[in-house]
């Protein structure tokens, strides 16, 4: 009889033996090829012992098979993973490897250069993933799935970033409600370009995949033109990308030629659900990839703290600028500033989340912790409205609400109202301090090719479309907006731009 306090994803991936789990640059391999070789990667991690006992891993591999395989054999070992992110500089990959107090870091080859200097200097254990798997496999622990398995640093935008600690019961609860909402199945085969430092890539991508028996397919990186070949090559049916892919991906077929054109939207047909996260999706954006691929992206809303909480429907209507409803097994509520729950439509709120998906702790921050739940209920820090039982974002409560004038106003509809122009490729709203309105509505913008504006030109466009508080008093024109591993803009970068305030 099945314990069903382990850890299911080990257990269910033997059931898938001799299927293909993994597509990546090292070959092609079975979900009995992953076992063996994150059996050999826990049995170099135990070193003798006989339960890593919660001790964490931290480490840096590529998007690939050894990726997949160092996570799962901590995992297996009974350790917590904590994967490091190949685009960050030495000051963040020292910060996360101390303020995760990890034990043991694990490298690929090609970063010995780069993390064997850090791990000398923090006096921790190193180990190369190709020592990993020169190990024998060994008797393995088992792991209860109550315990922490994994942590997953915030992005620190409103300070030092935290470590999220999700359970083995966290991430199964998250994986599960993603497979029951998108209808995953054995025969699907997803091409992944994700970080894998984030939710997005490691749950919604890859776990989900590997736990529902289907086949994931690891690029080392995003391309456009490398993406787009793939489509059109591949036996692909599920593709998950933030709204910054899908703008590269759209300009990369602009760039293609009529063939290649037809080619593109060909291979397009073949997919099942295309989905689009992490950052707000412009609609303009959803639509113009509608137009090009026949495919309505589906959007959904999550952050690190509580994996995906709502998401717009496999099947029924997907409206735009909504995120949809909540997933199984996940119960959400809107409270307002007074801290009393909204019960009528279309009355913001600040979203929060209950349910088996919430993660269980920030790393060794109680107060922290404390300060994150409302009742049992985990405050996002988002405002949202609901609106015949579906949701849309406002923003975050800390860059995207504005408050001006006595109005809170949100950032990212008038984004979305701005992006509307001819003249505008893409924008960011912020508010910035202001003495007589308390904030001031500033906006970066970056122009299509060959095209310009002035702040009169805009404020007079904008006033036929928004309420008066609404239009932007300053405007400063970049070449590109600031934005973190997963091509969300950074807001508080964008203030930088307004300090002092540009000429009105």
């Amino acid at each position: 009889m099945t314990n069903t306090n382990t850890v299911q994803l080990f257990e269910r991936a033997a059931g898938f033996a001799d299927r293909k789990a993994v597509f990546a640059s090292e070959g092609d391999f079975t979900y009995q090829q992953l076992l063996d070789a994150s059996g050999r990667v826990g049995a170099t991690l135990l070193d003798g012992a006989a339960d890593l006992e919660e001790t964490r891993v931290a480490f840096l591999v590529p998007p690939g098979f050894d990726y997949v395989a160092t996570q799962w054999g901590i995992w297996r070992a009974g350790g917590i993973a904590v994967p490091l992110a190949v685009s960050h500089p030495r000051p963040e990959l020292e910060y996360t490897i101390t303020d995760s107090d990890a034990a043991i870091v694990v490298a690929h080859p090609q970063y010995e250069e780069r993390l064997r200097p850090v791990t000398e200097d923090l006096n921790r254990k190193f180990i190369l993933t190709t020592d990993l798997l020169a190990t024998p496999p060994t008797e393995l622990p088992t792991i209860d799935s109550s315990r922490r398995a994994m942590i997953l640093y915030t992005s620190g935008t409103t300070g030092k970033p935290k470590g999220v600690v999700s359970t083995h019961d966290n991430i199964q609860a998250q994986v599960t409600a993603l497979i029951s909402a998108w209808g995953w199945r054995q025969d699907d085969h997803i091409l992944h370009v994700l970080p894998l430092h984030h939710t997005h890539g490691i749950i919604n991508v890859l776990t989900c995949a590997l736990w529902s028996g289907a086949v994931c397919e690891m690029l080392p990186g995003f391309k456009a033109d490398d993406v787009w070949q793939r489509f059109i090559d591949s036996d692909l049916t599920l593709f998950m990308a933030v709204p910054t892919i899908y703008n590269r991906l759209i300009a990369a077929w602009e760039a293609a030629s009529p063939e290649e054109k037809e080619a593109m939207a060909e291979a397009c047909a073949k997919f099942r659900l295309m989905v689009s996260g992490s950052a707000a999706l412009p609609v303009s954006v959803l639509e113009q990839w509608e137009g090009i691929s026949g495919q309505r992206l589906l959007e959904r809303y999550g952050m690190t703290e509580i994996g995906m909480a709502l998401s717009n429907p496999l099947d029924g209507e997907r409206v735009p600028g909504f995120v949809g409803a909540p997933l199984p097994a996940v119960d959400i509520r809107l409270v307002d500033d007074q801290g009393q729950v909204v019960t009528e439509d279309s009355i913001p709120g600040e979203i929060q989340v209950k349910g088996p998906n919430v993660f269980m702790e920030y790393w060794r921050r109680p107060e922290a912790t404390a300060e994150a739940f409302q009742d049992g209920w985990f405050q996002t820090g988002d405002t949202a409205l609901r609106e015949n039982g579906i949701y849309r974002i406002l923003g975050r409560n800390s860059v995207d609400i504005i408050k001006t004038g006595g109005y809170k106003v949100s950032a990212l509809e008038i984004e979305e109202t701005l992006r509307t122009h001819p003249n505008i490729q893409e924008c960011a709203v912020v508010g910035v301090p202001d003495d007589k309105w308390g904030e001031s509505v500033c906006v970066a913008i970056v122009f299509k090719h060959d095209r310009e504006l002035t702040l009169e030109e805009l404020r007079d466009w904008a006033k036929e479309r928004l309420a008066p508080y609404k239009v932007p008093s300053h405007m400063q024109p970049v070449e590109d907006l600031p934005r973190n591993a997963m091509g969300k803009v950074t807001k508080p970068e964008v203030k930088k731009l307004f300090s002092p305030p540009a000429d009105s």
